[in-house]
């Protein structure tokens, strides 16, 4: 049933610590709720004020209507009309396009470029989400949010990964149908979620692929099986996050729309 909406309060009549008898997410001496969502980038303060009398925000599930609500950004969890909203300070997501060469490590014994020489002054201990292999280049998701990043790599989940592959060509008219159905490998079976060819030229071809799975080199290797040697190949999307016109070696910020929808693909 949905809640009859409440009026902002009007600050000369209820004092600052007023809450409301079943309002159980009051943090004392927390920060004002339309505060903590201007700050991250959700709308004005003002606008922000609406959204809460509206009932479009909730704080640990519960609807908070209330004008001055306080809570605590570290702890609590904020969705608006149902997207989760990154508030913790202390948490960062960005994405990189790696260049091919890079190691998907933070460190690299042997001296080789990795991923280290672009992050390293964003943020203290940041993971990165997944591997590209070192001749990969492509998308990257790079966080200090253990639970984001273990949920985002876990197979449960299915969140999607789109590849372009140049390889040799012309391209059979099976070829979809084969990868969709599945690719025996020395470590099982792998199946594309879809498939399509982007270009052909001459005796080469650019293919589309979207995986689910995260085994080593999978992409090249199921292409390599049915027939097709991997020239070259870049992640053009890690789920809702698109690498765009992002260039090689180059770090973005995460907007706060990606987040959100990163957030929701791995239903926190």
């Amino acid at each position: 049933m949905k809640a009859a909406r409440q009026p902002l309060r009007d600050r000369d009549f209820y004092a600052d610590d007023y809450t409301d008898e079943r309002d159980t997410t009051e943090v004392p001496n927390g920060v004002r709720l339309q505060k903590v969502l201007a700050q991250a980038g959700v709308a004005s303060r003002r606008a922000c004020e609406e959204m809460i009398g509206d009932g479009r925000v909730t704080v640990n599930g519960q609807v908070v209507r209330r004008f001055g609500a306080k809570v605590d950004p570290a702890t609590q969890v904020i969705h608006v009309d149902g997207k989760r909203v990154p508030t913790a300070p202390d948490l960062v997501y960005y994405a990189l396009n790696k260049p091919i060469g890079v190691v998907s490590t933070m460190s690299d014994p042997q001296g080789r470029p990795c991923l280290a020489d672009y992050v390293e002054e964003l943020a203290p201990r940041l993971f990165h989400v997944g591997r590209l292999d070192t001749e990969t280049e492509g998308l990257l998701l790079l966080t200090n949010d253990g639970e984001l990043a273990n949920r985002l790599t876990h197979p449960s989940y299915g969140v999607q990964k789109k590849y372009w592959a140049k390889v040799p060509g012309p391209i059979p008219r099976d070829l979809g149908r084969r990868l969709k159905q599945g690719i025996e490998l020395e470590d099982g079976i792998v199946k594309a979620d879809s498939f399509a060819i982007v270009h052909e030229h001459g005796q080469q071809a650019l293919v589309e692929i979207v995986l689910h799975e995260g085994r080593k080199h999978v992409v090249r290797r199921m292409l390599e099986e049915a027939g097709h040697r991997v020239i070259d190949l870049a992640r053009i999307e890690f789920g809702p996050v698109k690498l765009g016109r992002t260039k090689p070696g180059t770090v973005r910020a995460l907007s706060l729309k990606e987040v959100g929808e990163l957030y929701a693909a791995v239903k926190l």
